[in-house]
């Protein structure tokens, strides 16, 4: 518990992906991702039960050993592409709910796409969360400013037409002149049980922002995956032997 409240980490990992084949399952310098995830569980004290919901069972069986418990599959209906974060995690709470027959306080997900997280985060988010008084905590980075929307630009397809996406782009002449923005890192999210069961939303009426320094990538691409075994061996985290 933190602050009195009972934590539940979900893990959502579905065995489907079009961009890169069974996407949660791919070593990240040696490890899977999901198993990533469940090394980071393990390093912190104050999380009541940590589940992946998945409709996999390979995924299932790696994430066990890894430390993560995978006692229900996320039914098919819940597996497709277009599913959000919102019913995925409604789903795993109230089948957590009904198995271990408490009520958890706060759900936390954890993405496996983010294996640059550190445990701290997770519990700074949490903190945040419950210490403010928040609905929900996201973690977030500051875009590069060459991503500012002012500086984004539009091609009508068939001509090729160059346009600004938004109008107000024009008067930029200098990076000063932009209101920095912020992204989405998919290192931690912290939900209270009211936001997603009453509010229906994983961002309530009152979210708050954690937000993360350095490097935290969200995996997409192979790329992606090149650019965080990078980093990982640049600051020394250990690989996997075969």
């Amino acid at each position: 518990m933190i602050g009195g409240k009972r934590i539940l980490v979900v893990v959502p990992a579905r065995g489907g992906s079009k961009g890169i084949k069974l996407k949660n399952l791919r070593p990240v310098l040696g490890v899977p991702m999901v198993a990533r995830v469940g090394h980071v569980v393990g390093q912190l004290d104050n999380i009541d039960r940590a589940v992946v919901s998945t409709d996999h069972e390979e995924i299932a069986r790696v994430a066990e050993g890894s430390g993560l418990a995978a006692p229900f599959r996320r039914p098919e209906m819940l597996s497709a592409d277009r599913i959000g974060d919102l019913e995925v995690l409604t789903n795993a709470l109230e089948e957590m709910e009904r198995i271990d027959g408490v009520a958890y306080d706060v759900v936390v997900m954890l993405q496996p796409t983010s294996p640059l997280r550190r445990p701290d985060d997770v519990t700074r988010t949490v903190e945040m969360l419950v210490e403010g008084s928040w609905d929900a905590v996201w973690t977030v980075s500051e875009s590069d400013s060459k991503a500012h929307p002012l500086k984004q630009l539009t091609m009508e397809p068939g001509s090729g037409r160059l346009d600004y996406y938004d109008p107000a782009g024009k008067a930029i002449i200098a990076r000063q002149q932009l209101t920095p923005v912020y992204h989405r890192n998919g290192v931690a999210y912290a939900i209270t049980r009211d936001c997603l069961l009453e509010q229906e939303t994983i961002m309530g009426a009152r979210t708050g922002a954690l937000l993360i320094e350095g490097p935290a990538i969200s995996i997409d691409t192979e790329w992606d995956i090149d650019l965080c075994e990078f980093l990982m061996r640049r600051n020394g985290y250990p690989e996997a032997e075969d």
